[in-house]
């Protein structure tokens, strides 16, 4: 089943909830992802933060928390 964010329309909410209790969906696209390039992605994303942190000056890094935090904590406001 697709995940699908449900119409505004009136008139395609209710076919949306007839299809979704009727079983009546699109079929889920087809994966066209080359397996090799998608572990290749996933190992620079794995180690690219640890990285980029290593390569970092301990004042740099230090400033990028603080306004990291500084955002965090300005949108609870």
């Amino acid at each position: 089943m697709i995940k699908k964010k449900a119409p505004k329309d009136i008139n395609q909410l209710a076919k949306f909830i007839v299809d979704l209790a009727t079983g009546e969906n699109e079929p889920e696209p087809e994966d066209n992802k080359n397996p090799a390039a998608v572990a290749l992605g996933r190992l620079g994303g794995l180690k690219g933060g640890k990285a980029r942190a290593d390569s970092l000056a301990p004042e740099k890094r230090k400033e990028i928390a603080k306004k990291a935090a500084e955002k965090r904590w300005a949108a609870k406001k």
